[in-house]
């Protein structure tokens, strides 16, 4: 899977599931929820306990799932996610070393940026996706606003998002959203009621 079909693949689903958690006991059984609920792109954060083994098992458990690393922070951390079988690699800030690692490994990045400035400098940089984080005051709002001058941009909003709001952010111009605490309620991963987390999964996905 090239960057460019990845960015389409998430174009399509218009969501992705983003895991946070630490416990990497519970980590598989609420992305497993997840995908039960319907989602097809899943991140996992590296800051899971064993997060390098839990991209790796889920891969293989799930081909058609497109499995993501997050909060990717060095080169070698974005070279370990990829060699588990990571398919895209996100971080919370823009660092051009990482971008320049993803584009080497042939896997899109999705640097984190919170200003017209940032986005820019991603772009071009090569990220085909600019991740919004965290998110403005000014909420959906704001991707309008910087997609005006810069259409060119491909905005996914990952902090901020809800059920209730999750539509505007796309009828803003996002190119998809991404699902955190929302779907992966910290309580209920750690209470392994993933019969829960399943339907959250429905109804954030139901909300698009």
């Amino acid at each position: 899977m090239t960057p460019t079909d990845f960015v389409n693949r998430l174009r399509q689903t218009r969501a992705s599931a983003i895991l946070r958690t630490d416990s990497a006991e519970a980590a598989i059984g609420a992305m497993e929820a997840a995908v039960r609920g319907g989602f097809t792109i899943c991140e996992f954060t590296l800051t899971i306990p064993d997060v390098y083994d839990l991209i790796g098992e889920f891969s293989r458990r799930h081909p058609d799932v497109i499995v993501g690393a997050g909060t990717v922070l060095e080169v070698d951390e974005a070279r370990r996610a990829v060699e588990a079988g990571a398919r895209f690699l996100v971080s919370p800030v823009v660092d051009e070393a990482v971008i320049g690692a993803a584009t080497e490994l042939d896997v899109a990045a999705m640097p984190g940026t919170h200003t017209p400035t940032e986005m820019l400098r991603a772009h071009r940089a090569g990220a085909p996706l600019q991740k919004l984080f965290p998110a403005p005051g000014i909420g959906p709002d704001f991707v309008k606003a910087c997609l005006g001058p810069m259409p060119f941009l491909n905005i996914v909003p990952t902090h901020g998002v809800t059920r209730d709001n999750a539509s505007k952010w796309l009828e803003a111009g996002a190119l998809a959203v991404g699902y955190v605490a929302p779907l992966f309620d910290p309580e209920l991963v750690l209470a392994h009621d993933f019969d829960a987390l399943e339907q959250r999964a429905r109804e954030l996905l139901g909300a698009l």
